[in-house]
């Protein structure tokens, strides 16, 4: 049988056009963007055509994109360095306790130097509260940074309110967006973002390559030293092929595309909602079905352990997840599901992700529906 993947929220496939663009550049425009003869011209060219789209996807300057490895980096340079340029201003910063762990770990080596860091909570459907924002808002707090969209139930975060509330505040606001760039509508100018971190693997662009959307309006200095690349703001000599599949990945996510794939998504989980009630399965969404990035379905199976279960789909194989693929291979279990019910919930052992992209279809669906039925009726 074909194996199905649904496991888009780790990393997606490349779209054969990406790829076949990659190859082009490395084969035909393989000099060094920062080199002054005709083949680093002709680089250079590329990678500003390239910045120009994808400031345009998001209705912001092509000065004000930074290209780099990816989400990672940009969260590390985002938060790192306007933490330890703005010190002097106060030493409070802000997140969610749901946040990637690119934020979390970032945040934690912070409050080793010394910074102090206002974890929010979420409710048990992982909603953020604005009066919780509000109220954890100082005169020094220097930086806030909340996630568009959460990666592991999808939950869509208050960015308009928390972006309104941030104008009348000197704080920097940053926001992972790396899982909702590929499926929302985001304009950081209007929303009041200072800082945003993509990723191109999650949009099915290549791997290692991505991109930090700063405000002209604000400083941060360079998270890493040496050339003068990206106008010495990132050293590094740019992956122009990876910048170029990734600049393809962008301009293939027209909103028409992106509507297109919202439907399609929202049919999947349709199909599989009402499978399962038909097979009269124990089960709950985890997180806001009402508030989330179409493309993720978090669901506990009650009584059915999701190791077991992620176990049996492999050998059927189909992939999915129980959460983010920064954690895969630990036993450490969902921090996004521990705070929404509680260290102890029987969710946090029986909860699995089914994320959909490029390349699904309903009866991949209807499929994947079928046979997870039967293995927890077996199980059970």
């Amino acid at each position: 049988m074909e194996p199905i993947y649904l496991d888009h929220a780790a990393t997606t496939p490349a779209h054969t056009a990406v790829i076949e663009i990659m190859a082009s550049e490395m084969a035909n425009t393989f000099g060094n963007p920062s080199s002054i003869h005709t083949f680093g011209r002709q680089a250079h060219r590329k990678l500003e055509d390239i910045r120009q789209g994808i400031a345009a996807s998001l209705e912001v300057k092509p000065h004000e994109i930074i290209f780099n490895s990816g989400g990672t980096e940009g969260d590390n340079t985002a938060i790192i360095e306007t933490a330890l340029s703005r010190k002097e201003q106060g030493m409070h910063l802000i997140t969610t306790a749901i946040e990637h762990p690119a934020v979390l770990e970032t945040m934690k080596y912070l409050e080793e130097l010394g910074f102090e860091v206002t974890y929010l909570p979420v409710d048990t459907e992982g909603n953020l509260a604005i009066t919780d924002f509000e109220a954890a808002l100082r005169d020094d707090t220097i930086l806030v940074s909340v996630m568009y969209g959460n990666n592991e139930i999808g939950n869509l975060m208050p960015i308009k309110e928390i972006g309104a509330l941030m104008k009348e505040h000197p704080a920097i606001f940053h926001t992972d967006a790396v899982q909702a760039y590929g499926s929302e509508r985001i304009l950081p100018h209007e929303l009041g973002i200072d800082l945003l971190s993509i990723s191109a693997h999650k949009i099915n662009g290549p791997k290692g390559v991505g991109f930090l959307f700063k405000n002209d309006a604000i400083f941060l200095p360079s998270f890493l030293h040496g050339g003068e690349q990206e106008e010495k703001r990132r050293a590094g000599t740019e992956n122009l092929a990876g910048i170029a599949g990734m600049g393809k990945a962008v301009e293939l996510l027209t909103e028409a595309e992106k509507e297109k794939r919202h439907e399609q998504y929202r049919e999947f989980e349709r199909i599989i909602l009402t499978e399962l009630d038909k097979a009269q399965i124990d089960y709950r969404i985890n997180g806001n079905p009402e508030n989330k990035l179409a493309h993720i379905l978090n669901l506990q199976f009650k009584g059915v352990a999701s190791d077991l279960l992620l176990m049996h789909l492999d050998l059927q194989g189909i992939a999915i997840s129980t959460g983010s693929a920064c954690t895969a291979g630990t036993v450490d279990p969902s921090h996004v599901l521990q705070a929404m019910y509680g260290k102890n919930d029987p969710a946090i052992k029986e909860s699995v992700r089914i994320s959909f992209g490029l390349g699904n279809d309903d009866a991949q669906i209807k499929r994947l529906t079928a046979i997870l039925i039967d293995i927890i009726n077996k199980i059970k």
